[in-house]
């Protein structure tokens, strides 16, 4: 298990007057940090998550929803190493994205498999519930394929395993040390755990991952027709025998099922001779099919048993959320320094400009945080790393540089030797 840190740098609008809990710093603070007009504040958000090491050189699976839209994201080992990651892929339909960091030899985690779980069977979770690192909490698989409305088409793991703010992504173990799903979401009132825990399973995690580690993005088939569970009272009334399969409700004009001659009011109960008796398992077939290829539905329909053939087309591609940023350069200013993305740029409403991921040294002495924005040095404007590595290559060596530097919407230039004279024995 490793801990996941991201970072988002965003715009909050707010109708309302904005309060301060806190009175700003008495240093660079004094002249970028005083409040902003209402209705507008620039925000940088961060935020903590856990995830697993799947490969040795460095492969991490977390969820979806922790990675969307942000600038950046760093890992931290349990030895205490911390590495900026990049984001390989992500597909929130599963709520399942793949990370990459620079390592070798990494420990990797044990994978099970999630079909072999039962409600009643021992789990344990391990993840940073608030920021604790390592913790463990304990429960049983309250139930299976728990689909929930509004989280798409996943067949949920659900357990009463304590899952808190920070545990997302964190990996979900049986009783053998298996990891055998994703913890993803909880249900609560109050934004904390109140005894309802949904984990994605690791064999649906895994074939998506495998997905994302090859093309970066996933690649699902769609027929075109939405299905809802059968019931007795359902079968019942269209003289089905068993409740069975998965009753269509809807199909869409011009999709493979309305070419293939699916109705509403068909129940589908078997998918290339392979009998489907829950909806849940139509739904994944179908969804795990490879685009472009036939196949064979068992079909009832006004009390007769039919086959209809059908070639599954390609379902689109949601948007992915924005990668990470990658760290572009380190300077003996005390700088890490990364460039903008043009969504952030539309963001902080600037055309160019260099994000502060790290202050240190000379730089944070100065007040430069991380977070601010880089947009000029001295009169010169800056877009890329080689811009301003230009623009500080050109001071004599000793001399002061001013840093045009970007807070909340205000702007100030910083003065910042390039060395700083040791001090006399």
């Amino acid at each position: 298990m490793v801990d996941i840190s991201t970072l988002r740098v965003g715009r909050d609008e707010s109708e309302g007057e904005m309060n301060l809990e806190f009175a700003p710093e008495n240093d660079f603070a004094d002249r970028l940090a005083w409040p902003l007009p209402a209705r507008l504040q620039l925000s940088e958000i961060r935020d903590i998550a856990s995830g697993v090491i799947l490969s040795s050189d460095g492969y991490i699976l977390t969820s979806a929803h922790v990675v969307s839209q942000i600038d950046e994201a760093q890992v931290r080992l349990d030895d205490g190493r911390r590495f900026m990651a990049r984001l390989v892929g992500s597909d929130r339909q599963t709520d399942v994205a793949l990370l990459k960091i620079d390592a070798d030899g990494l420990p990797v985690a044990t994978i099970g498999d999630s079909s072999a779980l039962s409600p009643g069977d021992w789990v344990a979770a391990i993840g940073a519930p608030f920021g604790f690192h390592g913790s463990i909490t304990t429960g049983v698989v309250s139930a299976k394929d728990r689909f929930i409305a509004g989280a798409g088409e996943i067949p949920f793991i659900q357990t009463d395993a304590a899952i808190n703010p920070g545990s997302s992504g964190s990996p979900l173990f049986n009783h053998r040390g298996e990891v055998v799903a994703i913890n993803s979401m909880i249900y609560s009132g109050s934004g904390g755990y109140m005894g309802l825990s949904f984990a994605v399973p690791i064999n649906l995690a895994m074939q998506v991952a495998a997905q994302l580690r090859a093309t970066g993005k996933v690649r699902r088939a769609r027929i075109g027709a939405e299905f809802q569970e059968m019931t007795p009272l359902l079968a019942q009334s269209f003289a089905l025998a068993h409740g069975g399969g998965a009753l269509v409700a809807k199909v869409e004009p011009g999709s493979p099922a309305e070419r293939a001659g699916l109705r509403v009011g068909d129940i589908v109960t078997a998918i290339d001779g392979n009998v489907l008796p829950r909806h849940a398992e139509v739904l994944q077939r179908i969804g795990s099919g490879t685009p472009g290829t036939r196949i064979e539905l068992a079909v009832w329909r006004d009390g007769t048993a039919r086959t209809v053939r059908a070639i599954l087309a390609e379902a689109p591609q949601a948007p992915l959320p924005a990668p990470a940023a990658a760290i572009e350069w380190k300077h003996g200013l005390g700088l890490v320094l990364g460039e903008l993305s043009r969504a952030q740029r539309l963001q902080l409403g600037i055309e160019g400009g260099l994000m502060v991921r790290e202050s240190s040294g000379a730089a944070r002495s100065e007040g430069i945080r991380s977070g601010d924005v880089i947009l000029a040095v001295n009169a010169q404007r800056l877009s890329t790393i080689e811009e301003f590595r230009q623009a500080v290559s050109r001071t004599p060596s000793s001399q002061a540089i001013a840093l045009l530097v970007m807070r909340e919407r205000r702007a100030a230039y910083v003065p910042i030797r390039l060395a700083i004279p040791a001090f006399p024995p």
